[in-house]
């Protein structure tokens, strides 16, 4: 071993650092993984181990890879903590550093082995990505609060410039999501792909598509954990990306395709839309399910335009079309497509909602140009009905129920069946973990030739078996092997796994 080119800090104590910062200032939780280290053991999952590519053979690590890997893991913990409480760099390096602190045994066996300049550059690493990580997530400090920032979310989606077709989309998936935490009470919710498309009122392969291109780049939403078996996925929702101002950055057509009438000026510039919006999205979260408003009935657009309306009533298509975030050609199609419903009318140059346009009831208009009375909506089924877009909410339903049921169905048979043996490899060998068992049945149950009684009929009960351990031991019909060759390999795995372990 080299000599270290490591200086010991003065000992003294971590309150004395320069700065507010101390060990007082600190969780208690945070104080003691400093100076005692990581006693639960809640850093060291997954450290020591890991699973092959076939995803069923468990490679244990070198000893000293997998301390690595835990002490890595307790440094950026501490680095989180330090950063959440208003600290510094230089205070997270003394607080490494200091010889008698055990959660910084990794950073100073860094500076014993490589110098204390990789020691430092790894500190400055370690600490960029744990500013990184708490700017982006909000600590909540009581029920009031977390209403506050999903009220602040808000305000930023109704001004933010969904622009396109696909930024619409979007931004009913996003408000389905807002939903989702408002009930649940915090930016962390739970939400499953089946459940969130019913919400927004598009499909799941859509809501994939969107999740990918526009709300995870954008800096939207944060999957942390993938749904398994009857839970959904954990989400946690962001305040967009500031370099982006919150639009999707990946939209095409953010650009107009028209032309001034004078070639002299050459083509446009700049967007259509505004950089700011200004829309009503509890009314959006509200309509956005209806089958009214389904991909090829009213669309997006419509939905934009009447919550553009319902925050200002009388506006111009020229305001309409920043308020809303819709292009002007897009936003007259629309009005006119509402107008023939009798949900929106227009007094000269300015556009209002219709009395009960939110019910989807329209109301009687003056002949227009071409002579024609239009026939006002009776309800936004009516709606739906005109547009051929009626129940495909309820058929999506129903296909979702289908595949959960399938899917559930799925799992009880995998359930019922053995599960796969994992094995590791030792010394070039593989061995068998054993499966865990359950608690030993009491003697009562126990009946002859090695049978187990139902306690509820007092019968034997069909392919169960007690092992020479008295644990139980489940035959299904697709176990070739007789009882006694499965209480033997189990005998067997138990006494090889001993002898390794």
């Amino acid at each position: 071993m080299p000599e270290s080119t490591h200086q010991p800090l003065p000992q003294q104590h971590v309150t004395h650092l320069r700065g507010p910062l101390g060990l007082s200032h600190l969780p208690s939780a945070a104080a003691d993984l400093i100076l005692l280290g990581d006693l639960t053991g809640r850093y060291a999952t997954g450290s020591y181990s890991r699973l092959a590519p076939d995803k069923r053979t468990v490679i244990l690590r070198g000893d000293r890879q997998g301390a690595a890997e835990h002490g890595h893991r307790i440094t950026a913990a501490i680095a989180c903590h330090v950063a959440r409480a208003g600290g510094s760099l230089d205070q997270l390096t003394q607080l490494l550093l200091h010889p008698e602190h055990e959660g910084g045994r990794h950073t100073r066996a860094i500076a014993l082995r490589s110098g204390q300049t990789r020691a430092l550059d790894y500190i400055r690493r370690v600490w960029a990505s744990a500013v990184q990580t708490v700017s982006a997530t909000v600590a909540l400090g009581s029920r009031d609060h977390a209403y506050e920032v999903l009220a602040a979310l808000r305000d930023r989606i109704e001004t933010t410039p969904w622009r396109g077709e696909r930024g619409r989309t979007a931004l009913r998936v996003l408000r389905a999501h807002l939903n989702f935490a408002e009930i649940t009470g915090g930016l962390l919710h739970h939400a499953s792909e089946r459940q969130t498309a019913e919400e927004a009122g598009i499909s799941r392969t859509t809501l994939r598509a969107i999740y990918d291109s526009v709300l995870k780049p954008g800096g939207w939403l944060r999957r942390l954990r993938v749904g398994h078996g009857r839970e959904g996925s954990t989400w946690y929702l962001n305040h967009g990306s500031a370099h982006s101002h919150g639009a999707p950055v990946l939209l095409s057509r953010l650009w107009t395709t028209q032309f001034p009438p004078d070639q002299a000026l050459e083509e446009w510039t700049t967007p259509e839309t505004a950089t700011t919006a200004d829309i009503d999205s509890t009314i959006l979260g509200h309509l956005m399910g209806h089958d009214a408003f389904a991909h090829h009935g009213l669309g997006s657009a419509a939905l934009m335009i009447i919550s553009a309306l319902h925050v200002r009533q009388d506006q111009t298509v020229s305001e309409l079309v920043g308020t809303s975030s819709v292009s002007r050609a897009t936003t007259y199609r629309t009005l006119n497509r509402l107008a023939d419903h009798g949900l929106v009318h227009h007094t000269g140059e300015t556009w209002a909602l219709a009395p009960r346009a939110l019910e989807g009831f329209g109301i009687s208009l003056p002949d227009g140009d071409t002579g024609l009375a239009a026939e006002p909506a009776q309800g936004w089924d009516m709606v739906a009905e005109q547009h051929g877009t009626r129940g495909v909410t309820a058929r999506r339903k129903a296909l979702h129920a289908a595949e959960r049921a399938a899917y559930r169905e799925a799992l009880d048979q995998l359930a019922g069946h053995r599960s796969r043996a994992v094995v590791i490899v030792r010394d070039g060998r593989q061995v068998l973990v054993p499966a865990p068992r359950p608690d030993e049945i009491p003697p009562t149950w126990h009946a002859p030739d090695g049978r187990v009684l139902d306690p509820a009929t007092g019968r034997p009960a069909d392919g169960w078996r007690v092992a020479t351990d008295g644990r139980l031991i489940l035959i299904t019909p697709s176990d070739q092997r007789s009882y006694d060759e499965l209480a033997a390999a189990h005998a067997e795995a138990l006494s090889e796994w001993e002898s390794v372990a």
